[in-house]
């Protein structure tokens, strides 16, 4: 019988490299962001100080796990709660707000709503576009 010579692999023939049987090095983490980046809030849920990126619209509280709605200033609106006095922050547009002292719901009326932003800066609301 006669041996045949290897020659090598066949035309067209690639090896494939095996997977190393070591776990790939974990990604270098992302960089703390400065503390003119980083705004607070306090939780509407615990009232834990959380601190958040600027510019995120919902923050995670660690402690009780509730998901907080992020506003900004010119968001927001200031009213006492009609039973406690306790000064609540709503959401622009809001009809009422329930207090989280003590559960009373007050109604946002004409005589506590905030004008727009636009108006307490001094610029007059922009005339809606006719249609035609």
């Amino acid at each position: 019988m006669e041996e045949e010579e290897d020659e090598g692999p066949p035309p067209g023939w690639q090896s494939i490299p095996l997977p190393s049987s070591q776990p790939p090095a974990p990604a270098p983490a992302p960089a703390p962001p400065s503390p003119s980046e980083m705004a607070q809030m306090v939780c509407g849920t615990c009232r834990n100080l959380l601190k958040y990126p600027r510019g995120a619209r919902h923050v995670h509280c660690s402690c009780c796990h509730t998901g907080n709605f992020v506003l900004e200033a010119h968001e927001v609106g200031l009213v006492k709660c009609g039973n406690c006095e306790v000064l609540l922050m709503y959401q622009h547009g809001a009809s009422s707000v329930k207090c989280s002292s003590c559960c009373f719901v007050t109604e946002i009326g004409e005589h506590n709503r905030r004008p727009p932003w636009s108006v307490q800066q001094g610029q007059p609301p922009q005339p809606p576009n006719p249609v035609h």
